[in-house]
């Protein structure tokens, strides 16, 4: 048996889908900025924590390396005097600091950069995780 239909019935179920579509479209565009927020996030952290530990071991190792070269060329100061000056050359030819495309690099600096980096790498993280609840 076939329901009789009412003439109104038709009328607030087309209102009612005309109410839901707007809120769709709201919800899909709010997906889509919360996934390209995350994907900045997580991308800004991906790069910060691959260039941390670099500029870290890059800044150790350069403000270690004249340290290092003043004992072998202090332990070596009973070998051949010869040998003795060219290590004491080449431990004075290492520079304190550089300037590469306007930048000035130094041992202190760039261990200060990779802890910033490691920050920014939380940072990151943390707001990547926000992106991701909200999503």
């Amino acid at each position: 048996m076939e329901t009789p239909s009412r003439p109104g019935s038709e009328r607030l179920l087309s209102s009612s889908q005309d109410r839901i579509s707007p809120n769709r479209d709201w919800a899909f565009a709010r997906t889509a900025l919360w996934a390209a927020c995350y994907f900045a996030f997580y991308f800004v952290q991906q790069i910060a924590e691959l260039l941390a530990p670099l500029l870290l071991v890059i800044g150790i190792g350069w403000g270690a390396l004249p340290h290092v070269m003043q004992a072998v060329t202090v332990g070596a100061a009973g070998a051949d005097p010869q040998a003795r000056d060219v290590m004491a050359h080449v431990a004075s030819a290492i520079p304190t600091q550089m300037t590469i495309a306007g930048h000035l690099l130094s041992p202190s600096s760039l261990i200060f950069d990779g802890f910033m980096l490691m920050a920014l790498a939380a940072a990151g993280a943390t707001l990547a995780a926000v992106s991701a609840r909200n999503m």
